[in-house]
């Protein structure tokens, strides 16, 4: 029975994932027709800081007579990676960092980043039951009880993971309809919390040509503004808690 379930899941998430690849398809194929020397560069998902500065050369040759083609293209990619916890978006936000104007890269990784936790949200409430029972039970099992101490304050403890590396955002994904995680403070949260390191991410493209790897990104100041940044999402929490700890 458990293995019939895990088929159906695999099955139904074979059929998205074709389905969804189709859609993504026929985006690109609104863009310009590119030479050859740029299809390969373009038609390659970035896996390094090279291949990015690559990217970002690239489309910014066509970005003046395609803007909105390449910004509705780039954030269609960005969604895929995120419904189907496809590494890459990193880079890809250091790309929309060269390529548009700060707030609205920044507006679109946001929004785009809460779109496509969200679509994960949904394919795993579907399916992701059978296979995490299978997979991560173990570790579902800890975040349980992790998720029901933070319950009342749901919102706020989805920014903090965002903001923080405790947790994976694609286990967040899948996890969360599984726990019972209300999809209202999901989406929210998602959208306030990839705002704290999509900020350093979009201030590392405007200066892309001067990074090695994406480690470079991060400095010393900006690490410290992703733990104030966390702090700050938990403290109304912590003050909640004392002050009902005054007045019991």
């Amino acid at each position: 029975m458990v293995q019939s379930s895990t088929r159906r899941s695999i099955s139904f998430l074979c059929a998205l994932f074709a389905l969804s690849s189709s859609i993504l398809l026929s985006v690109v194929n609104q863009l310009p027709e590119f030479p050859d020397d740029h299809k390969q560069v373009v038609h390659k998902l970035p896996r390094s800081m090279d291949d990015a500065k690559e990217l970002a050369r690239v489309l910014s040759l066509y970005r003046e007579n395609h803007y909105y083609s390449l910004l509705t293209c780039v954030s269609f990619v960005y969604i895929f990676l995120q419904t189907f916890a496809i590494p890459g978006s990193i880079f890809l936000s250091v790309v929309l960092g060269f390529l548009f104007n700060f707030y609205i890269a920044l507006f679109v990784i946001c929004m785009c980043s809460a779109i496509g936790a969200t679509l994960c949200y949904l394919a795993s409430s579907l399916i992701g039951p059978p296979l995490l029972e299978k997979y991560c039970k173990e570790r579902i099992t800890q975040w349980k009880s992790q998720v029901n101490k933070h319950r009342q304050h749901m919102l706020n403890y989805i920014i903090f993971l965002r903001i923080t590396p405790f947790l994976p955002n694609w286990f967040i994904n899948i996890s969360s309809p599984v726990l019972d995680v209300n999809l209202k403070p999901f989406f929210i949260g998602t959208f306030l919390g990839v705002a704290p390191p999509s900020f350093v991410a979009v201030s590392a493209g405007q200066n892309i040509y001067k990074l090695t790897t994406a480690g470079d990104a991060l400095s010393y100041s900006s690490i410290l503004m992703l733990a104030l940044f966390a702090i700050l999402s938990i403290l109304p929490v912590l003050f909640q808690n004392r002050l009902k700890s005054h007045l019991s």
